[in-house]
């Protein structure tokens, strides 16, 4: 069986849901086709449930439900607290692929370059000054999450093996891919690496990454609502929190200036080597505090 038949455990060719991987699709026609309503007017826009559904199309249709009031959490409208959440969501321009345009509006004046991960790399400006010649991939995706506390200490080693498993088999991520898991037990935080070659022009790691903050931040997007929950020898974690960092292939060309505490959700790291060892330098400085917080108390009875 293909891996794409099997995604979040979900066996279609056994007459499963026919689109799992969108709660919100409807299904119908003769050949059962699937699709996601992201305007009042249309036929909606075809899925292949087979795969996650492409990130552009996600925040299309959340726009249109919000637009209209219908729910975007499955259980009572979203709350405010939910779109603060929801990492600077806006009605994004999509290709008919579902890859973001390069450059966004929000139906305004006001334009700004994307990412393939539809994440602001520019500063805004007037809609005829702003120029996006290419769509700049984005090549690496930082998760930093961290689980709610367990009745008994998580083992780093079955960790890394639990979280690689589980991203692979639920969100039909290349295991290979997922090359490094650190593991911060004081802080109850797990940081996972997923890189792709720069020549990668396939792979699409923001989808990954939306579903995953949904499962975390607000409710699945997979129609059967199960949750994030990987298994580390007899314990199970549960998640409370998510932040995704996107790596471009190419830096990012916004000031610094015009960067504002919440009008990005998320952070584009720049340097690929500089975040790598800020990571290390995290986890160092942690050890080396816990190791002198347990000694200071001997050392002050040897020299009294």
């Amino acid at each position: 069986m293909s891996r794409s038949s099997e995604l979040n455990g979900v066996d279609w060719s056994k007459g499963a849901d026919p689109c799992s991987t969108m709660k919100w699709a409807t299904c119908d026609g003769t050949n059962c086709q699937c699709v996601l309503r992201v305007s009042s007017d249309g036929p909606g826009i075809p899925l292949n449930c087979s795969a996650l559904i492409p990130k552009c199309f996600l925040m299309k249709a959340e726009m249109y439900r919000a637009r209209t009031g219908q729910s975007t959490r499955s259980s009572g409208k979203p709350t405010e607290h939910a779109f603060v959440d929801n990492d600077g969501i806006y009605d994004p321009d999509c290709e008919a692929n579902g890859r973001f345009k390069a450059k966004q509006c929000n139906n305004t004046n006001e334009c700004w370059c994307v990412n393939s991960a539809g994440v602001r790399r520019t500063d805004k400006g007037d809609k005829d000054s702003i120029k996006c010649e290419e769509l700049v991939e984005t090549i690496w995706v930082r998760l930093q999450l961290k689980h709610k506390p367990t009745g008994a200490p998580v083992d780093p080693t079955a960790l890394r093996q639990a979280i690689g498993d589980a991203i692979s088999k639920r969100y039909g991520v290349d295991g290979k891919l997922v090359n490094n898991t650190e593991y911060d037990k004081d802080a109850r935080l797990i940081m996972v690496d997923v890189v792709k070659p720069k020549t990668d022009r396939t792979t699409d790691l923001s989808r990954a990454a939306y579903y995953m903050e949904k499962d975390v931040k607000i409710l699945p997007l997979f129609t059967g609502e199960a949750k994030f929950l990987p298994t580390v020898g007899s314990q199970t974690l549960d998640f409370e929190d998510i932040v995704v960092y996107y790596v471009d292939e190419k830096p990012p060309t916004f000031t610094m200036k015009r960067l504002t505490g919440g009008v990005i959700a998320v952070i584009v790291v720049v340097i690929l080597a500089v975040a790598a060892g800020l990571l290390v330098l995290f986890f160092a400085r942690r050890r080396n505090r816990a190791r002198y917080e347990k000694t200071q108390p001997r050392e002050m009875d040897e020299m009294q």
